[in-house]
């Protein structure tokens, strides 16, 4: 695994910029806001005629449909279908553009080509835009290939690659933004990529109820794994707070970007691990100008290739089961499922329910003998497809394997015959009796516990997996080119295998082995390398989202040698003790008044279970208005007070967090230590931990 690292922000050279040159430089913007309302004047003019042209060919239409023959409304209708795809790009071209207006750029470098004496300035933005009249580029993509000398190279010798080959030369000048419409907020002239005050800044910002792009900070290293173009598989390990999900999100922006002929974003899939949790991240891919792209859950994903036969457990109700500790039994369920040798000895057990699932006994068919052994070899060709196709397709080429070797036509009641004969001689089970079948030949029936006909989560994928070997599953994502998967660390090898059987594409797979809530099934960057027969590994180490401050308290809950903490400073994390739950729910409501008279946006109340959350939730409300509860059926994400559980508040942050029962009966074993790192890790600013008794050993 390749490990990062970045430039101190503190050792940059940099320096602001002279009046003189500030007032070049707002010249510059003021001239670029005038072509953007410009250009925008005229994508509204020709907007306004396209629309205007569908609605007289609709009424041209209307008014002709009888005189109309059918090739003249084939070619009308697919002429309104022109226009309106013409004004829809339109409309994407205008969006971009506001975007643009809002903050035409981020960053300048001036570049001299060797060997020549012109020296150029390159300004990045969000979004491209020429001045079309005198052919000339304004702003350059963050993603166009110059842009990497902004993003990767210091001043002094730098290079980028084009497809007619590398281009290299000096970049004289780099210089930094933070622009808001016609007003030059910050300017800054640096050696390197991203400078302390811009980075920090943006790091000291209120967070959002949706993830934001991050164009205008990305660090030399995650520009990397973003433009990464050689890795088919690449996992991105990174410690809470790196940007993970971020860097991948940008990734298929940037993808979707260099293969715009070929690639589109009907051709991505995100594989989340909940609704808020795409609702949260659905906003990054707009924001950069691409449209959004499908996303499906694993439990979504089960129950398409089971199609809806089973009942289930999820993965959540798996997580609260465990929580609860009331079957004893159930860990060791899960650890035997999620280990490598479990998978394959899953593989063994299908090999052998093959192998003894057809009688290879001989038939007398009209007087003429069909060997068993030919109806069992032609049986085992088709073993993907289904029970009754098999036996249809066997009883067809039997058919006519008898008609060549002693040439003679069955009749159709022999044919009927050869029907009910083979499919006598398969020794057929339910796949649900094939599944149980595993565990008695395995020796080991205590492994399955279903419960009230629903399967446990730990049993649903190696389901599918027995039935990807006996039955076969046509995968229903071929067209997928590009899958993303977000908390890697939750699925187990059987998981991974299925992906692999499902998706013959590249992917981008991410998480963090830390931030596993279920440590009895994680899954590492090892294994899934080896799940797919190799992959690119890189490692993201150093935390952005968290003060100093709150990154160092949550490292000594779980200590990671690899991680590095940004240098930003806030309020130690208290650790409150009170004398009663009642006094703990004061505690939290003077900090949620607290909350509300600052400008911070968002408060996550984080409890370790979803019936503490709903019990809190509802203890709050009897005191405080818009208090909100994010659960398993909440679809989206939102700013203000919210009260969740630790599960559901993976991939999140907030400005604020309180950790209410942080106390040692609470929180006592590995589970609700790695339940607790989550908790504290979604602090951006603030963290406050509650408890009554003894505090949790994990917290000193």
């Amino acid at each position: 695994m390749t490990g990062f690292s970045w430039p101190n922000p503190r050792m940059t050279t940099q320096s602001r910029p002279d009046a003189q040159t500030r007032a070049e430089e707002q010249a510059r913007l003021d001239a670029m806001q005038a072509s953007l309302d410009a250009a925008l004047g005229e994508i509204e003019r020709r907007m306004r005629a396209y629309n205007q042209d569908v609605k007289d060919q609709v009424e041209y239409m209307w008014e002709q449909r009888r005189e109309m023959d059918f090739a003249e409304k084939i070619s009308s209708r697919q002429s309104i279908e022109q226009s309106a795809l013409q004004g829809e790009a339109l409309g994407r071209q205008r969006t971009r553009l506001h975007k643009l207006k809002k903050s035409p750029w981020f960053g300048r470098f001036d570049f001299r080509i060797d060997g020549s004496d012109d020296v150029r300035s390159h300004y990045i933005g969000v979004h491209h835009f020429q001045d079309d009249e005198a052919g000339q580029t304004l702003v350059y993509d963050w993603r166009a290939p110059v842009a990497t000398l902004f993003y990767d190279f210091e001043t002094g010798p730098g290079r980028y690659l084009t497809p007619n080959g590398p281009v290299a030369g000096t970049i004289e000048r780099k210089r930094q933004f933070r622009i808001r419409y016609h007003n030059i907020e910050l300017m800054i002239d640096s050696a390197v990529n991203v400078v302390d005050d811009v980075l920090l800044e943006t790091l000291n910002e209120s967070s959002d109820a949706h993830m934001r792009e991050i164009v205008a900070t990305i660090q030399r290293d995650q520009n990397a794994i973003i433009r990464n173009e050689d890795a088919r598989i690449l996992v991105i390990q990174g410690v809470a707070g790196s940007g993970k999900t971020s860097i991948a999100l940008h990734r298929i922006a940037f993808l979707l970007y260099r293969y715009r002929d070929t690639l589109s974003s009907q051709d991505i899939l995100i594989l989340s691990p909940n609704r808020v949790f795409a609702d949260y991240i659905a906003n990054v891919l707009p924001e950069l100008g691409e449209e959004e792209v499908r996303e499906i859950g694993m439990e979504d994903l089960a129950d398409s290739l089971l199609e809806s036969q089973y009942r289930f457990q999820t993965f959540f109700e798996q997580t609260e089961m465990l929580l609860t500790g009331k079957d004893s039994g159930l860990k060791e369920r899960i650890r035997f499922k999620a280990e490598p040798e479990f998978l394959r000895s899953l593989r063994r057990y299908a090999e052998h329910v093959e192998k003894s699932r057809f009688r290879d006994e001989d038939l007398w068919l009209a007087r003429r003998l069909v060997p068993g052994f030919l109806m069992a070899g032609v049986f085992a060709k088709h073993k993907r497809l289904p029970i009754s196709q098999r036996v249809a397709q066997t009883t067809h080429e039997i058919t006519r394997k008898v008609a060549l070797e002693y040439n003679y036509e069955l009749t159709p009641d022999e044919v009927r015959e050869l029907r009910e004969a083979i499919r006598d001689r398969v020794n057929e089970k339910t796949l649900r009796q094939a599944y149980q079948g595993f565990y008695e030949w395995l020796g080991r029936p205590e492994m399955f516990r279903p419960a009230g006909g629903k399967l446990e989560y730990a049993d649903v994928f190696p389901l599918i997996f027995l039935k990807m070997q006996l039955e076969g599953v046509r995968s229903p994502y071929r067209e997928v080119r590009h899958l993303l998967i977000d908390e890697m660390q939750d699925p187990t090898p059987v998981q991974y295998a299925i992906i692999a059987r499902l998706f013959d594409c590249r992917m981008t797979i991410l998480g963090d082995a830390w931030q596993s809530v279920n440590p009895y099934s994680a899954s590492t960057a090892e294994l899934i390398r080896e799940a797919f027969g190799g992959a690119t590994c890189v490692a993201l180490n150093k935390t952005f989202r968290s003060t100093s401050e709150i990154a160092h308290f949550a490292d000594r809950i779980s200590p990671n040698p690899a991680l590095e903490v940004i240098e930003r400073h806030g309020p130690a994390p208290e650790v409150l003790a009170c004398t009663s739950r009642a006094k703990e729910i004061d505690a939290m409501v003077e900090r949620i008044e607290a909350f509300r008279g600052s400008d911070h946006k968002s408060l996550g109340l984080i409890c370790k279970t979803r019936r503490q959350a709903a019990h809190l939730h509802k203890m709050l409300s009897k005191r405080l208005d818009a208090i909100q509860l994010l659960d398993t059926h909440s679809a989206a994400f939102a700013s203000g007070v919210i009260v969740l559980s630790a599960h559901l508040a993976k991939g999140l942050e907030f400005d604020r967090v309180v950790v209410p029962e942080a106390d040692s009966g609470n929180y006592s074993d590995d589970m609700d230590r790695n339940l607790l790192y989550v908790a504290c890790t979604r602090a951006m600013h603030r963290l406050t931990l509650t408890h009554v008794g003894e505090a949790s050993p994990f917290i000193g």
